[in-house]
């Protein structure tokens, strides 16, 4: 049980961009049990999107594409995995810490009895141990954890944590698999996925996120925010105040009754820094806080701070950023 799968989540015709940082994760497994990496790939264009991972270290690419995995079905998925999972020597099965991977990794671990460890930031590998590190207390502290026995581990690796594999000029040989899955199998399916207005990156994965609190006052100040993101690549976030509020959706919550994140950099305007959004957002790599409160909790979370008021201060930023651009 050396061996590495690596689970590759299609969304909107393409691969998630996690699948790279789980390539890395994969590395760092095998080169202590001497094992190969396999990934899988399900769903509608799964044999297409194949090339794309081609010479990251990957020993094989299994597509399953036919009509009864289309579209994602928990049922569906878990037959395919665990089937797959049953009959080969998997010891490590790794799914990012997107909404699907949270939904379907502890089914499969159910499904062949294996043992789950969930929304982890880092893994390595030692005395024969893979050593695996999750935030605990709302991220206050780390905890590490390490599998025993020898049942096979599901290990989900939340985005932006670990760097993304690069190419090693190598070849991954492609398989094509039937799902077995039949549609009496089938209890539910997502049958569309609507992604947010604006065309920007899910805030669980965006390197960059602008966000506002209670004080935009209203939900068409967040286009300002919006065109800062922009300039930037990232993606628009809100804190549960401002959601309550209805100035953004919730979707783009950002908390502990949100989502997590973990980009490069996290730029918080007018959020006052409760514990509930620090939750949520405390990981990320820069913080950079705007508010008119010089006490305000954020600013002891923050990297660097700006006492001011932010519908002054983020024209001035977007107005400098577009200079050096």
């Amino acid at each position: 049980m050396n061996d590495v799968l690596i689970f590759g989540e299609i969304r909107d015709g393409n691969l998630k961009k996690v699948i790279k940082e789980l390539v890395t994760a994969g590395r760092i497994v095998t080169e202590g049990t001497g094992g190969s990496i396999d990934a899988i790939l399900v769903g509608r264009g799964a044999s297409d999107l194949s090339e794309s991972i081609s010479g990251l270290g990957i020993r094989k690419t299994i597509c399953v594409d036919d009509d009864q995995v289309e579209k994602y079905s928990t049922e569906g998925y878990a037959k395919t995995l665990s089937d797959l999972i049953a009959e080969s020597s998997y010891g490590y099965i790794l799914f990012g810490a997107t909404a699907m991977g949270r939904d379907l990794s502890p089914r499969v671990a159910a499904r062949v009895g294996g043992v789950m460890f969930s929304d982890c930031v880092d893994l390595r590998f030692e005395e024969g141990r893979c050593i695996a590190k999750r935030p605990v207390y709302s991220g206050k502290l780390f905890v590490e954890i390490v599998p025993v026995g020898k049942k096979p581990v599901f290990i989900t690796l939340r985005p932006n944590n670990i760097p993304p594999a690069e190419s090693d000029g190598g070849k991954t040989e492609m398989v094509s698999r039937p799902s077995g899955v039949t549609e009496d199998m089938i209890r539910a399916l997502a049958t569309e996925i609507i992604p947010m207005a604006g065309g920007r990156p899910d805030i669980t994965e965006a390197e960059v996120i602008v966000s506002g609190g209670r004080a935009m006052k209203d939900s068409s100040n967040f286009e300002i925010l919006g065109e800062l993101a922009d300039l930037l690549g990232g993606a628009v976030g809100a804190s549960r105040a401002a959601v309550d509020a209805g100035y953004s959706l919730q979707p783009l919550q950002v908390g502990q009754t949100g989502k997590i994140v973990n980009p490069k950099l996290y730029i918080a305007c007018g959020i006052s820094g409760a514990i509930q959004h620090l939750a949520g957002m405390r990981t990320s790599k820069v913080i950079v806080a705007i508010n008119k409160d010089p006490n305000a909790p954020i600013f002891e979370k923050a990297h660097y701070g700006i006492v001011g008021d932010l519908f002054e201060v983020v024209p001035a930023l977007t107005e400098e950023i577009k200079k050096l651009l």
